[in-house]
């Protein structure tokens, strides 16, 4: 077995990972990031990036770097209510530096962070291993244990940051408890060809018993099929054909295309859930992101919320790894710093859930948009408002660590 130690050792290199690994490793920790895939592409990975990220981007000297890579600028979240037609978030309407949503594949975007962190000589990347165990000495998690392509690896850590997303084995191996708040849908993921005839917006439509979300990706279509949680075996049960045929119906234009999914294996099944742990830290070990916190899909700001856990860890939590005495005070401050801002955009989150979605999957007979997205469209106003509660959200972290290694460009 290679052993080996460091100051940080973060599992997971999501953007919680990535993240925490850049700015640890920009501060000067000894740092390393255990990637339990090959490479960063998956079928699903959420790809919206939030003016709160883009203003880190900034804050890094990065965004014009950042916005080189191919993406998509939504300044307007808009939607189609059965036949009512409006606007929810007006980007626009504020004085934002970036007053838009930026739509990057996730891959391109954790490549991007990877490989500005690896500028740093204090951080390490380990693709292709996944850390399966803790290591635990008289109640203190002192290391990880991992698979690698050339075999076992123990890794001794001052600290251990959890960010291997929902699903945390690290979590669960640290005995954390998690409160269940549920969901009442699934997501259908899938692509699809884009003519140039096709609508020129990424918009959300939705109609009784459905939700579609398209995603406009220049040369085609992300979709988002919101469906009734365990609904999908049924949903096969009645065939490729009916499949395609509510799409056509929720998009016109794709019936000329519609033929192309033609096995499901062109569609995935992401799996909603919304939890948040009780606790997120241990002496020795701290969970971030989707380790501690399952967002909705609801506003796509699971991302952004993940990245700020990073910020927040890296402010509080540099100085402590570099002297090389970080107490289990130091990790409650980055869970009181970051639940309050985790709890207001969940409370919101499973309104919508409750409010809209639960009555439109259960088929509701008459579908008319609730009062808040009347309210919206009566006062234009309100939708700057919702674009910056949705692209900023609540208590942004700014990058306050000084940089310990000379910047490059």
């Amino acid at each position: 077995m290679e052993k080996t130690s460091v100051r940080c050792c973060i599992a997971g290199g999501g953007p919680a990972g990535v993240m925490a690994g850049l700015l640890l490793a920009r501060a000067g920790v000894d740092v390393v990031v255990l990637e339990k895939h090959a490479d960063f592409f998956r079928d699903f990975r959420g790809d919206t990036i939030h003016p709160s990220t883009l203003e880190l981007m900034y804050e890094l000297g990065s965004l014009d770097d950042l916005l080189h890579l191919p993406h998509q600028k939504t300044a307007r979240l808009r939607f189609q209510f059965g036949d009512t037609f409006g606007t929810i978030a007006d980007f626009t309407r504020t004085k934002l530096r970036t007053p838009y949503i930026a739509f990057m594949p996730q891959w391109d975007f954790l490549t991007f962070l990877s490989k500005r962190a690896a500028r740093y000589p204090t951080f390490t990347l380990k693709m292709g291993a996944e850390a399966t165990g803790l290591i635990e000495e008289n109640g203190l998690i002192v290391g990880v244990t991992a698979t690698t392509p050339i075999g076992p690896l123990e890794i001794r850590a001052d600290l251990v940051i959890a960010a291997d997303g929902r699903t945390s084995l690290m979590r669960q191996q640290a005995g954390l408890a998690v409160d269940e708040l549920g969901a009442p849908m699934d997501v259908l993921w899938f692509s699809m060809p884009r003519k140039p005839s096709d609508p020129d917006e990424t918009m959300g439509r939705i109609d009784a018993g459905r939700m579609l979300i398209a995603i406009d990706r220049q040369d085609y279509w992300q979709f988002g099929d919101v469906i009734p949680k365990g609904t999908f075996e049924a949903i096969k049960a009645r065939g490729l054909h009916d499949f395609r045929a509510t799409l056509t119906q929720m998009a016109p234009y794709m019936a000329d295309r519609v033929a192309l999914l033609d096995d499901w294996d062109k569609i995935k099944l992401l799996t909603v859930q919304v939890n948040r742990a009780k606790s997120w830290h241990r002496p020795g070990f701290l969970c971030i992101g989707d380790a501690a916190h399952a967002m909705s899909p609801v506003a796509g700001v699971g991302i952004n919320l993940a990245v700020q856990d990073a910020v927040a860890a890296s402010n509080i939590l540099a100085g402590p790894l570099l002297a090389g005495s970080v107490t289990e005070d130091d990790l409650a401050r980055v869970q009181k710093r970051r639940e309050f801002p985790m709890r207001v955009i969940q409370a919101m989150q499973l309104m919508i859930q409750n409010r809209v979605l639960t009555p439109v999957l259960g088929g509701a007979p008459t579908l008319k948009p609730p009062f808040i997205i009347k309210l919206l469209q009566a006062f234009p106003f309100l939708q700057g408002l919702a674009a910056r509660l949705v692209g900023v959200g609540v208590r942004p972290e700014h990058i306050r660590t000084a940089p310990h290694w000379p910047e490059k460009g």
